[in-house]
């Protein structure tokens, strides 16, 4: 299934979330055979989330509010189509279960739009787009292509796909565990780069400044995560596009990511 949606206007996007809520009955998901595309809960956006992903959906020192970039996303989402809205923090390995069996409308959660994921469930037009960079140190010259990591070390988890592009490009791989890791090699100057998501450099930034590392490629791997639907919802799935088309427009989405990674990352 195509990633191409033509978006809807807020109000088209309200009266498709109207349909749903009069469609729903007793305010509860549907039949078992998940033909009753209204809300989980009348006049509520129920969004599965998992509140330990930081800086998407986490408590600031482990108590306190829920927040993050995708759950203000959510928020403002909900807002725009006349929604209270609900979270329901659900582990990584249950979620889908739980959208499956009709405990939430949507996910929240950075999820990455793959053809196997676009087999089974409707995304909405992405909120987040990501590529991958190869980060240096500043005074590091020497890399400022892809074929410049032969013959170079690179730090990166073995069960990453980063691992196998720096293998692919030449790359002689030190094994980390993670992110924090690679940066501590890097400051040390016993690894030549690490690559990873542009989302974690920029939070890493965001939270400690250059700590004098840079981007010094950007691949041509892009991840773009998007609110998903089962695929019996479509109304639902056109409704949120709507709501994110305003909020693009409108600069809320540019303002959350410079609120959370200094920098738009919604395009």
């Amino acid at each position: 299934m195509s990633r191409t949606r033509a978006l809807v206007t807020v109000a088209a996007a309200s009266a498709a979330l109207l349909a749903l809520a009069a469609c729903g009955g007793d305010d509860t998901a549907g039949d078992a055979g998940g033909n009753d595309l209204g809300l989980v809960s009348a006049g509520t956006l129920t969004v599965a989330t998992e509140g330990t992903y930081r800086p998407f959906s986490f408590h600031e020192d482990g108590s306190g509010d829920l927040v993050g970039y995708d759950v203000e996303v959510a928020e403002a989402v909900a807002d725009k189509l006349g929604l209270e809205v609900e979270f329901q923090e659900t582990q990584w390995d249950a979620i889908f279960a739980g959208l499956d069996a009709g405990r939430f409308d949507t996910i929240a959660n950075q999820v990455s739009i793959t053809p196997e994921r676009e087999e089974k469930y409707l995304f909405s037009a992405p909120y987040t787009i990501s590529r991958g960079v190869v980060v240096t140190t500043t005074d590091n010259t020497s890399i400022t292509s892809l074929a410049d990591l032969s013959g170079k070390t690179t730090a990166q988890s073995l069960t990453s796909n980063w691992y196998e592009l720096a293998q692919a490009n030449g790359a002689n791989v030190e094994a980390v565990e993670g992110w924090a890791q690679a940066v501590a090699l890097l400051q040390e100057d016993r690894v030549d780069a690490t690559i990873n998501d542009q989302l974690t450099y920029l939070d890493y930034v965001k939270e400690n400044g250059e700590s004098g590392l840079k981007v010094a490629v950007e691949t041509d791997d892009t991840s773009e995560s998007a609110f998903v639907v089962t695929q019996e919802r479509a109304a639902l799935a056109e409704a949120i596009d709507g709501a994110l088309e305003e909020l693009r427009t409108e600069g809320v989405l540019a303002e959350l990511g410079d609120k959370y990674f200094g920098a738009d990352v919604s395009q």
